[in-house]
């Protein structure tokens, strides 16, 4: 077990260092469906993510910053879905039997937790577990909300000089339309944010972002007018005018601003199976090859086992409890319909994203 913890946190001073991109959407549809969808993106190494089915009823502890399974003690009301980063106790997203949907996005310079003290370990929780406890005791963002008093969330582990590693916020949505960002900001202090124009990306926090959404104010579908000045005729060279100005970049604020754009300019959704297609459609914009954060002196550096440095992307369509993913492997979408899992006899599993790490292509012979 110490050989083990040693290895997760070694992992996690690596990832420290480093930045986890994701960009998050909600689509809602004509018949108030509601669709969570997420990229994750790290470009340094394998993620190692695992499809985790959990049962109700299982018993979980967290770990301690110093650790050890000395954290909270908690018993699932609830069975999950979801992906795990790093290591299979850590969920970066899913969803549970009751249609809540949970997911963490890398919050660095802004994520400030409260210190960890031996004393309330019984209350503490890791920042790598909350989506865990999230998926496994709650329904509802209401009911979560008010669970969120009787815990505190604290780092997963120090850096060697003692500094905590960087932290994520959250996003969390149910069945009912519920959706909200979770923030803990200040040494601990919660601010939760109404997610209301349904994107969520990295730093800088909530609020910034959609501060920023002002800056461009002037983006919209379509086709910006033709007009003529002193003779010369002035028109759009091709489709798409409405929207110049949209940063292109793939920074936190710029990805929160094209989501958001993407978001306030697709048709009208019907149903769950459209808005599933469709979040898969906006997530592709958000795709990052592997080579963009290497400068010119790194490019030695790419790891030669990534495709891609989105990971994955996973979509949960809330009301009819289904999870779907594709990964930088394999592009064929897949899908786990939670209706179809007894989750009070299913055994706990952990189980490759991807059953070969290669694209599935199909040979068309004529």
């Amino acid at each position: 077990m110490k050989k083990f913890l040693k290895t997760v946190l070694g992992i996690f001073l690596i990832l420290a260092s480093n930045a986890l991109a994701c960009t998050g959407i909600t689509v809602k549809t004509e018949d108030n469906k509601m669709i969570q969808g997420r990229t994750i993106e790290y470009g340094e190494g394998n993620l190692n993510s695992k499809l985790v089915i959990s049962p109700r009823g299982k018993e979980y502890q967290s770990l301690t910053p110093e650790g050890k399974f000395e954290g909270h003690k908690w018993k699932a009301k609830y069975g999950f879905v979801g992906a795990s980063l790093i290591n299979e106790l850590f969920i970066g997203e899913g969803i549970n039997e009751a249609g809540l949907n949970a997911g963490l996005f890398y919050f660095p310079h802004y994520g400030s937790l409260a210190k960890y003290e031996k004393s309330s370990a019984k209350k503490s929780i890791v920042d790598m577990q909350f989506v865990s406890w999230i998926l496994s005791n709650f329904s509802t963002v209401e009911e979560l909300k008010r669970g969120l008093k009787d815990i505190k969330i604290v780092n997963i582990a120090l850096d060697e000089k003692g500094n905590p590693l960087p932290t994520a916020h959250w996003r969390v949505g149910d069945a009912n339309g519920g959706n909200i960002v979770i923030e803990i900001v200040n040494n601990g202090e919660v601010k939760i944010h109404e997610n209301k124009v349904g994107v969520i990306s990295n730093s800088p926090d909530y609020e910034w972002h959609v501060k920023n959404l002002n800056n461009y104010v002037n983006a919209y579908a379509g086709n910006a007018q033709s007009y003529e000045l002193n003779g010369q005729k002035i028109f759009s060279f091709g489709a798409g005018t409405g929207a110049l100005g949209l940063p292109g970049d793939i920074t936190p604020p710029s990805r929160f601003v094209r989501a958001f754009y993407f978001l306030s300019t697709i048709k009208p959704i019907n149903n769950s199976k459209e808005g599933v297609e469709e979040a898969f459609h906006i997530l592709n914009n958000f795709d990052i090859p592997i080579g963009v954060e290497y400068s010119k002196e790194h490019k030695q550096y790419i790891p030669k086992d990534l495709p891609s440095a989105t990971q994955w992307t996973a979509i949960s369509s809330l009301n009819d409890r289904e999870f779907y993913y594709k990964t930088m492997y394999n592009s064929q979408i897949r899908k786990v319909d939670l209706k179809k899992i007894d989750f009070s006899t299913v055994k706990y599993q952990a189980n490759p994203l991807d059953k070969k790490p290669e694209e599935s292509i199909e040979e068309l012979v004529f």
